[in-house]
């Protein structure tokens, strides 16, 4: 009755801790979302008439403009005709999958990576190698072993603040990188929508822009910078790759929300914006300094962690490894406590046995030590047990 990839569907944990964690009484440090009172306002008052109409697959000209200019700024070769404004940048790792991958298809990631890919490369039937991040960077002889190894059709990284990690790779680490990917016949995909959110200084340039002979997708979302609620994302694609993007969407849903289009082509052109991103910097470090403070009193004998300097998560490894995806039934039910499990991470969800991702952005400062204290008194009486 249905087609063979159905067997394949799987649904995401992560929006099904998120209705859980609606209860007021629950502490989640569960899903990357934004603070609420640093969502900006929803004035569609003045938004232009013609805007109700259908419009182009590729999206508004002042949108893409406006998006290839801040590209060109970050070093980016591009121009605003290589820019695909996407309904939420998870349409883009969708698109992505309906071009390169068959069932056995090769893929290479990070291990771990964002769990929302994983599903999505899986659904398509990709064959999944992940290789092991090391002390916050991607080793070069690593990748170019696996590369070499399986020959996939499509890399996916995330160099910048990485997710579930937090990691950001080094200006030579994505050189060194860049230099392997262009050896290899493989198109890179660069997943990038946390890079705003830095706390500690800019993220070094897009990997993308270090490329010189290797196809490649850089991806970028308004979700973590605007409004998650109008899911508005974007992709730039090098020209042979553009065109067949382009056309898929337009089989997907012809074009991405034209008021919406609107409302983020006037906040990114607005004097404003700077200090928009300034406030969301100074909102999200407050959480980040909290949680550290949290886990460096309550977590220091469990786990192991590195301070993220951007993005929106902590990675802990705990010292007596555990399956976390019962620890999270069990933090739920008997602490009213949500987070992340670290199994749905890895292509292999044994490879993640002892990991556990912390978001630091939604909860307020002084619940997030409730929080972690709780979590911490859980995880010593199951030790104990």
């Amino acid at each position: 009755m249905f087609s063979e990839r159905i067997e394949r569907l799987m649904g995401s944990l992560i929006r099904e801790i998120l209705a859980a964690a609606q209860r007021p009484e629950v502490i989640s440090f569960a899903g990357g979302l934004p603070q609420s009172s640093c969502l900006p306002k929803l004035d569609f008052s003045d938004v232009p008439q013609h805007l109700a109409q259908y419009g182009t697959t590729e999206g508004e000209p002042e949108l893409r403009e406006a998006i290839a200019r801040q590209a060109q700024a970050m070093g980016i070769p591009c121009s605003a005709d290589q820019v695909l404004v996407l309904t939420g940048s998870q349409q883009a790792i969708d698109l992505a999958s309906k071009l390169f991958i068959d069932p056995g298809t090769p893929l290479v990631t990070e291990g771990p990576t964002y769990l929302a890919a994983l599903q999505s490369f899986n659904l398509f039937g990709a064959k999944i190698t992940a290789v092991a991040q090391r002390d916050g960077r991607l080793p070069p002889a690593d990748l170019a072993a696996a590369l070499d190894s399986v020959k996939p059709r499509l890399t996916y990284l995330i160099p910048s603040f990485q997710n579930p990690s937090g990691a950001c790779y080094t200006e030579a680490n994505r050189r060194e990188l860049a230099e392997v990917l262009d050896a290899a016949s493989t198109v890179v995909f660069e997943d990038d929508p946390y890079r705003a959110l830095s706390y500690d200084g800019e993220a070094p340039a897009p990997l993308v822009s270090h490329l010189k002979k290797a196809s490649w997708i850089y991806a970028g979302s308004f979700s973590k910078t605007l409004a998650p609620g109008l899911r508005e994302g974007f992709l730039i694609a090098t020209p042979d790759l553009y065109p067949l993007l382009v056309k898929l969407k337009q089989s997907t849903d012809l074009h991405s929300n034209r008021p919406g289009q609107w409302f983020i082509a006037k906040a990114l052109n607005s004097p404003d914006y700077p200090v928009h991103l300034q406030r969301l910097r100074d909102t999200y470090r407050v959480g980040r300094d909290a949680m550290q403070a949290a886990l460096e009193k309550h977590f220091a004998d469990l786990a192991d962690w590195q301070v993220p300097h951007g993005g929106l998560f902590f990675w802990l490894t705990l010292k007596q490894a555990q399956d976390t995806r019962v620890l999270l039934k069990v933090a739920l039910e008997q602490e009213n406590v949500a987070f992340m499990p670290g199994e749905p991470f890895y292509p292999d969800p044994q490879q993640g046995i002892g990991h556990l991702r912390l978001n630091f952005s939604h909860a307020a400062p002084e619940r997030i030590d409730e929080g972690i204290a709780r979590l911490a008194a859980l995880i010593r009486q199951r030790q104990r047990a």
